[in-house]
């Protein structure tokens, strides 16, 4: 394997990793002026080029089902979630014959390698943090304190917000704060009737709109003709062509390539961060080129790690030297280890009756949410757990497909909508816990002669304990609501499962016990930078990606104004 380095790979700043925080990253350097290098490892990928985007449901091959002898030989982990994997969407999906990893205890860790990320394939829920979480870990000894708290981020959400363009409505709950919204994409009928029979029995629990980032409004001297208003087509999983939901692809990138400062390079697996014991700082990256494997030495002033939480800790544990020999500004001995995500899998579904003769129009892209609700205050303290849930669901009018009914008689059945649905499931909150780990197996070297990863994480009691209430809230809203043949389900599951990991490099207080400080820099290697969800320093109730864009859009702008200041 060749190495090779030179001025043409000098820059101003690296961004490693292309998803929703170091598109993010790429964005706020260039725009400030910073020539900036941004590598993915996976395939080029450009606003547009969604290969299933316009098919309709005939136009894909065995009824949109992956073949079971392809799942058995590629998608054998990422298949896990059973609904995850189809065929208009497996293209944007890590094939585990090309990239797997190992497990102690089963992890499920869902991938995207291409430009963009898994922000092609997010959820697109938007949900603000508040003091609740952040104080959270100091009020009752768990981990350790957050060094910001909601004060230090608000302006920060104001400002992602404003671009990404999140539709939701303000409902005044310090839980989940409001913030710059666009017009929500309201309830449909039986969802609103939902909300307001829940509200009689149970007022604390708000049954609300999602709050997401999809465009209800399209305003130009934001969007600047890259994106377009959402068109209700409920083919998000598969790309948007109009832009309508915020990925990095059609919204970070493109700006960030208008400066004339980006340049991208795909196909370009980072192995390590590069460490200088003189100046005692990062000079630069080393990378395997996947397509020829020639190795490849790129320098820069300040790195941004933003290659996903499991992505980034793997590249800084494997970054060792004479002062680091257990990982690049691992002092702390806390690289790898607290690894959250959210816990579901566990929630309520039943039917809705009342609305036979009222129907809606359009597939939105969200349907209601529920937020956190226990262990807010005094008033909804909870005996046998810490920390709470929140609930996404929806309620559409199912199919009607009869049993026992063939010929004329099933054709006529078909064209009849059948009854109202509703499906809710809960997002629990995992607290951080040294033992849950993930760390590199250096025995064992995956194609590119990196480390394989390995999971050691589970659930634990707090987690089962709140999955058991969960439950219960859910029933008993149901019911409130008047729904009947109510359900209920609490399936096995695991860390990574919700696609929500966060944790391994924390941020802290103090350089003995964290790995970043308040500003998502490291204590121990000043230019370097971690924004994705290995800074997260507890793990919340709330989807995560509008955090990771506000802590990231702050740290360059700190950043930004140290290099100015002539101190990085």
């Amino acid at each position: 394997m060749s190495s090779k380095e030179g001025a043409e790979n000098t820059f101003d700043a690296i961004v490693i990793g292309s998803g929703i925080s170091g598109g993010y990253a790429a964005m706020e350097l260039c725009t400030k002026g910073h020539k900036t290098l941004l590598l993915e490892r996976g395939r080029m990928v450009r606003h547009g080029e969604y290969p299933t985007a316009n098919m309709d449901p005939w136009d894909l091959p065995n009824q949109n089902k992956v073949p079971h002898k392809e799942i058995e030989e590629h998608y054998f982990q990422q298949n896990r979630l059973n609904w995850w994997l189809n065929e208009d969407n497996k293209h944007w999906i890590n094939r585990d014959s090309d990239y797997s990893y190992d497990e102690d205890k089963r992890f499920d860790w869902i991938r995207g390698h291409h430009v963009g990320g898994r922000s092609i394939m997010w959820g697109k829920h938007c949900y603000r943090w508040s003091d609740i979480d952040f104080e959270a870990n100091k009020k009752e000894g768990v981990g350790v304190d957050w060094p910001i708290r909601y004060k230090d981020i608000e302006p920060w959400y104001d400002r992602v917000e404003t671009f990404v363009g999140v539709s939701g409505q303000k409902e005044g709950l310090k839980q989940v704060p409001d913030g710059k919204f666009l017009p929500p994409f309201p309830l449909n009928c039986a969802e609103q009737h939902f909300r307001e029979e829940v509200a009689k029995v149970y007022p604390e629990r708000v049954v609300t709109p999602g709050r997401v980032a999809h465009l209800t409004e399209y305003d130009p001297e934001i969007h600047k003709g890259l994106r377009g208003k959402c068109q209700n087509r409920n083919r998000c999983h598969r790309g948007c062509p109009f832009g309508a939901y915020f990925s990095s692809v059609s919204s970070t990138i493109p700006v960030a390539d208008e400066t004339g400062n980006l340049t991208i390079r795909a196909n370009s697996v980072v192995a390590e961060i590069i460490y200088d014991e003189t100046s005692k700082k990062a000079s630069g990256v080393r990378v395997i080129d996947s397509e020829t494997k020639e190795e490849i030495i790129f320098n820069a002033r300040i790195i941004f790690c933003n290659a996903s939480t499991v992505g980034t800790t793997a590249i800084l544990l494997n970054s060792r030297s004479k002062t680091f020999p257990e990982g690049l500004g691992n002092g702390s001995g806390e690289l790898g280890h607290n690894v959250m995500d959210h816990h579901y899998g566990m929630g309520a579904y039943g039917e809705m009756p009342g609305f036979d003769d009222k129907y809606y129009k359009g597939r939105k892209p969200a349907g209601f949410y529920i937020p956190r609700f226990r262990n807010i205050d005094n008033a909804t303290e909870t005996k046998d757990y810490i920390r709470g849930f929140g609930y996404q669901g929806s309620i559409n009018r199912s199919k009607n497909n009869p049993a026992g009914v063939i010929g004329d008689e099933l054709k006529d059945q078909l064209f009849k909508p059948g009854p109202y649905f509703l499906g809710m499931s809960a997002f629990g909150e995992i607290l951080p816990n040294h033992e849950n780990r993930m760390y590199l197996n250096f025995e064992k070297k995956d194609k590119y002669g990196i480390p394989v990863i390995t999971f050691d994480a589970a659930l634990r009691e707090n987690e089962i304990k709140m999955r058991e209430d969960a439950v219960k809230c859910a029933v008993e809203m149901l019911e409130a609501a008047g729904c009947k043949n109510i359900g209920s389900f609490n399936g096995e599951t695991a860390p990574g499962a919700c696609i929500h990991e966060m944790g391994t490099a924390r941020m802290g207080r103090d350089p003995e016990t964290s790995v970043l400080n308040k500003w998502n820099q490291m204590h121990e290697v000043p230019n370097v930078f971690v924004t994705d969800g290995a800074c997260m320093t507890s793990s919340g109730t709330q989807n995560p990606s509008i955090t990771y864009m506000a802590l990231t859009a702050r740290a360059v702008d700190y950043a930004d104004k140290q290099i100015k200041a002539g101190r990085l």
